[in-house]
């Protein structure tokens, strides 16, 4: 899978890179061993950090200040990570969506960078991750039609299908997913590694998944 990061978005943030792990995957619900890892993780999470000191962490600070430099207000446009934190803190947990997708979650609040999981079947030829033109929007998993203008955007050929904020339906993880590409997001360019291995090894774990390449894309 060709994955390059555009210009605009590397001058917005040059430190900026990418760990993308391609996998076949069996989808299923998250098992309850699954389960029990998540809530230690939740536990953990709201145990040590707050809502105040939540923006001073690099990996949020980081994707805040990359917004801001895009003209995005980072409160309202949040990255997964910090919004999926902040309802830890909040004592609302988090989601039960399936196997592939609580992975997801757990390797972004564990790492704090942002990750998106996509159906590699949806996805056609070679993906750019840069910033949403004027006037460009999608449909958002579970939300209305999100405003992607400005933002950090993956894009394929058939335009934008997900952001470090929320992905759209197109390229979502279903029950008849079979192939995955799941990309965690760096703006400080640290933790890539770490967080491929743990990735990896999670998805193995949980959805019987053959890891078919990974990479770190700077």
């Amino acid at each position: 899978m060709e994955i390059k990061i555009s210009e605009k978005l590397k001058k917005a943030c040059p430190e900026l890179a990418l760990g993308v792990i391609q996998a076949q995957v069996k989808v299923g619900p998250g098992s309850k061993a699954l389960w029990k890892k998540i809530k230690a993780e939740v536990a953990a999470t709201k145990k040590g950090h707050s809502l105040e000191g939540l923006s001073g962490l690099p990996e949020i600070e980081a994707v805040r200040k990359t917004y801001r430099a895009l003209g995005k207000e980072p409160g309202r446009y949040r990255g997964s990570a910090e919004a999926l934190i902040r309802r830890i803190i909040q004592g609302k947990g988090l989601y039960k969506v399936n196997g592939p997708v609580d992975i997801n979650n757990l390797v972004s609040v564990t790492t704090r960078h942002p990750v998106g999981t996509y159906n590699l079947a949806a996805i056609e030829g070679p993906i750019v991750f840069g910033v949403g033109e004027p006037g460009e929007s999608y449909k958002g998993i579970g939300k209305e039609t999100i405003n992607i203008a400005g933002l950090p955007v993956f894009k394929d050929d058939q335009g934008p299908y997900g952001s470090p904020t929320s992905d759209s339906e197109r390229a979502m993880i279903t029950d008849g997913t079979t192939r995955i590409l799941m990309v965690i997001i760096s703006f400080t360019g640290e933790g890539l590694e770490e967080g491929i291995k743990l990735a990896s090894e999670l998805l193995k774990e949980f959805s019987e998944a053959t890891i078919e390449e990974t990479t770190i894309i700077t």
